[in-house]
């Protein structure tokens, strides 16, 4: 369907910023939204979905692939599988996630996302480059090939800045490493992200590395040392820092429904950050597949390496979002800003993205009851529709 430029949309519900709004229009002109009103122009366009809920655009800041491909095999055919598997699940904007893997190919990976970040894929964007790999340690080293490490360096941050053209926000990283906290300031002051995560790191050391710049704990409780009466541990830590944010996997399986709880009255709505952890299985069928450097077995949907450990997931964000609603009564609209403002604060994107407000850019998703995905919109333009959702024009 192409749109034009200027038209409503009205749903049966709208997630607006503030609060969720019954049977209202949006007006989205040049790819703006223009104004939310219960009223529309009679000579402007309307496409009405009286069975949907109109939502901000999801933002995926920690994903590795899907159906199939990887941010890993560094190619430009990749991401775009990726981009548009993404809109078809709401997502409008994502951060390309690499995982440990030889310094070469890690490299070419990051050559690859920023090519992508300055020329944009046709689903959902690429928002940047997020360093999960290479500098953790073995006791939770999760899905990472501790073969492949490599010290904490200038030098190494370097050359990955380098590679990826400008693209790079995050780096993950365990804070007991050598020149951590160090690392942590130059991270700062290059304007990049420090999260914590695949770490022994005690309660101490992570409160030293949040002190020093860290801005919070990569998928919180799975790939850390966590909370013990004697030690909280980089868990405990994370989630009792106030400013610290949390990446959370809210599929049922890394995160029991009362963790989920317990992270959502420590860090309130404001620091709770969904991801989906998605990897290359992600749309497949059960099976062996490669993250980085090891084989997973994906069963009922669950990925493993031979040791047992998880290997991210084959999560997506609408499902995380009701998961948060039915498994740790989380309000709807504060689980739905989970997966788009909050992370869209994360970023420093908020002006511009994250929420259905007057003067940001028409990025929104439908979905119906049951929070599957109708329709993904970025820029006013449709990214992604469900042949069989019914409009009214």
């Amino acid at each position: 369907m192409i749109l034009p430029n200027q038209y409503y949309i009205r749903a049966k519900q709208v997630f607006s910023e503030e609060a969720i709004l019954d049977d209202h229009f949006v007006l989205i002109t040049d790819g703006i939204i223009a104004s939310i009103d219960k009223s529309a122009d009679a000579n402007i366009p309307v496409f009405s979905f009286d069975n949907c809920q109109l939502l901000p655009g999801f933002l995926d800041l920690h994903i590795h692939g899907r159906e199939g491909c990887d941010i890993m095999d560094a190619k430009r055919e990749s991401i775009e599988t990726i981009s548009t598997s993404l809109a078809k699940h709401g997502v409008i904007g994502f951060l390309g996630t690499t995982v440990t893997s030889t310094w070469d190919n890690t490299l070419a990976a990051f050559s690859t996302i920023g090519e992508a970040y300055q020329n944009q894929p046709s689903g959902a964007q690429v928002l940047g480059a997020y360093n999960e790999g290479l500098f953790f340690t073995e006791d939770h080293k999760g899905a990472h090939d501790e073969k492949y490490f490599l010290p904490l360096s200038k030098d190494n941050i370097d050359a990955i800045i380098a590679a990826s053209q400008g693209a790079l926000k995050v780096v993950a990283l365990a804070p007991e490493l050598p020149d951590s906290e160090d690392i942590i300031k130059y991270l700062t002051s290059k304007g990049i992200k420090a999260m914590l995560g695949h770490t022994n790191a005690n309660y101490q050391q992570t409160c030293d590395a949040l002190h020093s710049g860290a801005c919070g704990g990569v998928h919180v409780f799975n790939g850390m040392k966590g909370i013990h009466h004697r030690d909280p541990g980089c868990a405990g830590a994370v989630l009792l820092e106030e400013d610290a944010y949390v990446e959370v996997i809210a599929d049922g399986v890394h995160l029991h429904p009362a963790i989920l709880q317990l992270i959502y009255r420590l860090k309130g709505a404001k620091k709770m950050g969904l991801i989906s952890d998605c990897i290359v299985a992600g749309g497949m069928k059960d099976g062996t597949y490669r993250l980085g450097m090891l084989d997973v077995k994906v069963l009922e949907g669950v990925a493993r390496t031979e040791s047992g450990s998880l290997a991210g997931s084959t999560l997506t964000l609408e499902k995380a979002i009701a998961n948060l609603i039915s498994l740790a009564d989380i309000p709807p609209l504060e689980a739905v800003h989970m997966a788009s403002l909050i992370p869209a604060e994360f970023l420093s994107v908020q002006d511009s993205l994250g929420s259905i407000k007057v003067g940001k850019r028409a990025c929104m998703t439908l979905v119906d009851n049951n929070f599957q995905v109708q329709a993904t919109i970025i820029d006013g333009n449709i990214a992604y529709c469900n042949e069989e959702t019914e409009t009214s024009k």
